[in-house]
């Protein structure tokens, strides 16, 4: 049998034994609903408050300004839709990129059909926003200006303090999608010059389905899912109190090893920036080489299909991913790659390695072995390629 090698971390992390650990009881001994007066939801509503005041120390923020949701997807639809209703006879247009994730891009186009003006800037080839752009998108009408903190796909890490001090400067809201980068490097909602910021537990090696919106003090929006007064109004629905007590747990544990991670997986991603361009010829690096996740690598490989080249992988046992998660059933190329120039071709020849908290340096020793004849084996089926 292959060896297994998991190298898809954008995508998901498996649940960190501790994290589990700190769940299991609120499926059964302390299984209350957080809003009942009884001990029972007081032992949850404890737990919720805990896990609540975790999150926000790890983000520089009041544990008062974050909202637990069902996960990132949530937690940007939140922030877009919420900002757009509170604020909708005050202006009615929006800044972003070409690059976001499609949590936000799909609210985007709900509230342009509802007569809301977007802007979606432009990126450069190593996938960054031009801070100029930013100043020469924004109008009397600018309510709302979201820039993802990391691509999912290509890594690149934006200039988010710089973009919120512009936003601050013209009084206009700022929204970071963040779901890459907490648990993963520094995230401080006050450095960052945040008003928003939205988060997913399962990215950081907490349970999937809970998430959180972090929303500044003051900051008007309009309530997204209606129904009872849980979190403080702000968000009804019965609160997921093992999925919440993980997320604390999770962020809790990224606090402390955290630093000790990024050192270990820039390393990891370093020595694939280095290695496989030497080991394949006609590849390239897609995403800043500098101002990405320590976690991310991502190249196109010309002349095959990104879909085949993951089969092949698969088949010995290594996951990876041509991009989003959430997209890898299109047949599209990236929307990503091709806004940094890339043609559809080469676009279409995407692999994403994703490294993370199991991921051993004996992992990147075996995907070094087993790519390159892969790939060596897929062009020679390939009418378009020429070895050079």
């Amino acid at each position: 049998m292959s060896k297994k090698v998991y190298l898809d971390y954008a995508a998901t992390a498996p649940c960190d034994e501790l994290v589990l650990e700190a769940m299991q009881p609120y499926f059964f001994e302390k299984f209350g609903n957080a809003s009942s007066l009884h001990s029972y939801g007081q032992e949850a509503k404890a737990a919720i408050e805990d896990s609540r005041a975790k999150l926000a120390f790890f983000l520089g923020a009041r544990p008062e300004e974050i909202v637990f949701t069902s996960g990132g997807t949530e937690a940007d639809n939140y922030a877009l839709l919420g900002v757009a209703s509170a604020l909708e006879k005050k202006g009615n247009h929006i800044i972003t990129s070409v690059i976001e994730h499609h949590a936000i891009t799909e609210p985007l186009k709900f509230l342009e059909k509802k007569g809301f003006k977007v802007t979606y800037l432009g990126v450069d080839r190593d996938g960054l926003i031009s801070l100029e752009q930013v100043e020469k998108a924004i109008t009397d009408k600018t309510i709302l200006i979201s820039v993802m903190h990391a691509n999912n796909e290509i890594g690149t890490i934006q200039p988010i303090e710089l973009i919120g001090k512009i936003a601050k400067e013209h009084k206009i809201y700022f929204h970071t999608d963040a779901v890459q980068t907490v648990g993963h490097i520094p995230v401080n909602v006050d450095d960052l010059n945040v008003d928003l910021l939205s988060l997913s537990g399962h990215k950081f090696y907490g349970p999937k389905g809970v998430g959180a919106l972090y929303i500044r003090k003051g900051t008007r929006i309009d309530t997204f899912l209606r129904g009872g007064d849980q979190e403080n109004g702000r968000r009804a629905s019965t609160q997921n109190t093992p999925g919440i007590v993980g997320l604390g747990k999770a962020i809790e544990i990224c606090a402390q090893i955290m630093a000790k991670e990024i050192k270990f997986q820039s390393a990891l991603r370093d020595r694939l920036i280095r290695e496989i361009p030497k080991l394949i010829p006609q590849v390239k690096l897609n995403g800043h080489p500098a101002k990405r996740l320590p976690n991310n690598v991502n190249f196109s490989i010309k002349f095959i299909e990104g879909e085949s080249i993951l089969l092949s992988l698969d088949l010995h046992g290594i996951a990876c991913s041509t991009g989003s998660a959430c997209t890898s059933s299109s047949l599209e190329p990236s929307h990503v790659l091709l806004a940094i120039g890339l043609n559809h071709e080469t676009a279409h020849g995407s692999l994403r390695i994703t490294m993370g908290r199991w991921t051993k340096e004996s992992d990147i020793d075996y995907l070094l072995e087993k790519l390159p004849p892969i790939v060596e084996k897929l062009r020679a089926m390939s009418p378009l390629y020429e070895k050079k």
